[in-house]
């Protein structure tokens, strides 16, 4: 199959959903089919994966979710767009958050008038409440979302969020994690003994991270264990970062290392030296890819009790889940698991288990199989109305008087 994935997001930016499209476009190509990422792209993210199509170097950051997103939504790449899908023909055009205000518009407008092309979205976003864009332009997402041939959600989370403003079939396909990436091997160093007590932190400093609440949690923490540190991963600027430090020097507390962004490669040993694993979220998560990478990288996780990271953890066998927003109850939970290392063990073998039911092998089955059952549903289709139209043809011509 010729295979596009569309991404609504900035692609060097990093993130849940274009980690995702790189891990499927990589399992893909593996399989042998040729696949394409279209996206807007700020900076060159070519190295990643080599047939990506920047097709806007425009990128506007707007609100969603309690996050800024940058999004690329310019008018030019309207006709860079219907080039590319004319000269290309793709088998699939596959959407990731195709309702989002970006290129995916674009893109499912003209996708949808190539007949030889199935066009599938996935949903991938979770909010606890109606999205106010969604509600107001209901019309118009309304007209693009019938243009999609095939659907899918994430998690059951991000199906019910999506049904409610638009009904339709969706099949549930989790996100995936690399085992081998991720999980240990003899190419990443193994974890120093001497080395302190670590709490790991992947991702942005966005409120809804929750990463304040982790912080307030570490400082009641850290004069009852002083072997402790918090590690900090994720695509901040070094001005949010060192508002954070003056916090910490302000309250007399070490031990907390911002380290900032950080490569694809050089990530997974981030893992692999950490004790423990803290997300603590304070909503508008669907799934919690993090949680599958530490899974895979057998630590323990202490996440906030929300739909999406329950769609991925159970609480008590894979780590704990505690009340979002909650510094303390964190903190409380973050010291048992420091106070005993026999059950970190223990929830990080489970951990592996888990992560395991979600390799990308067994992901990509799911989602190239749904490309299969799509196209052959939309062959029916086609069929069915040429028969329709034949027949009708061929009725004898009835006429009055």
């Amino acid at each position: 199959m010729k295979i596009a994935l569309i991404s609504p997001y900035d692609f060097p930016y990093p993130g849940g959903v274009t980690e995702h499209i790189i891990a499927l476009a990589r399992e893909a190509r593996r399989r042998g089919h040729e696949v394409h990422i279209l996206a807007a792209c700020s900076g060159d993210r070519g190295e990643i994966f080599p047939q990506t199509r920047p097709v806007t170097r425009r990128v506007m950051s707007i609100p969603i979710a309690g996050a800024v997103a940058r999004v690329g939504l310019s008018p030019t790449s309207y006709a860079r767009i219907k080039r590319i899908l004319q000269r290309e023909a793709f088998d699939v055009i596959h959407l990731h958050e195709p309702l989002t205000p970006s290129i995916t518009w674009w893109t499912l407008w003209h996708a949808s008038r190539m007949s030889q092309a199935v066009t599938i979205g996935t949903f991938h976003a979770y909010h606890e409440r109606p999205n106010w864009l969604y509600a107001r332009g209901r019309p118009i997402f309304g007209q693009l979302f019938s243009r999609l041939d095939g659907l899918i959600a994430v998690s059951e989370a991000a199906r019910e969020f999506a049904y409610r403003m638009f009904p339709g079939n969706y099949q549930i396909i989790p996100n995936g994690v690399d085992l081998h990436r991720f999980g240990r091997t003899d190419r990443i160093e193994k974890k120093d003994p001497h080395r302190p007590l670590t709490i790991l932190f992947v991702g942005r400093l966005d409120k809804r991270k929750g990463f304040p609440i982790l912080l307030e949690a570490f400082l009641a923490l850290k004069p009852l264990y002083p072997q402790a540190q918090l590690q900090v991963v994720g695509p901040f600027s070094p001005k949010e970062g060192e508002y954070y430090q003056k916090i910490a020097r302000a309250r007399h507390v070490t031990g907390l290392d911002l380290v900032g962004y950080v490569s694809p490669e050089r990530l997974p040993a981030f893992y692999q030296q950490a004790d423990i694993f803290c997300a603590p979220s304070i909503g508008f998560e669907s799934f919690g890819i993090v949680l599958l990478e530490a899974m895979a990288a057998g630590l323990p996780i202490v996440a906030s009790n929300i739909a999406g990271y329950r769609t991925v953890l159970t609480d008590g066998r894979e780590g704990r889940l505690t009340p979002p927003g909650d510094p303390q109850a964190l903190a409380r939970m973050l010291a048992r698991l420091i106070e005993q290392p026999g059950l970190r063990q223990t929830m990080g073998r489970q951990g592996r288990l888990t992560a395991s039911r979600y390799s990308w092998e067994q992901i990509g089955n799911e989602i190239l199989e749904a490309y299969r059952e799509t196209i052959e549903l939309k062959a029916r289709q086609r069929h069915k109305s040429a028969s329709q139209v034949e027949s009708n043809l061929g009725s004898p011509c009835i006429t009055s008087g």
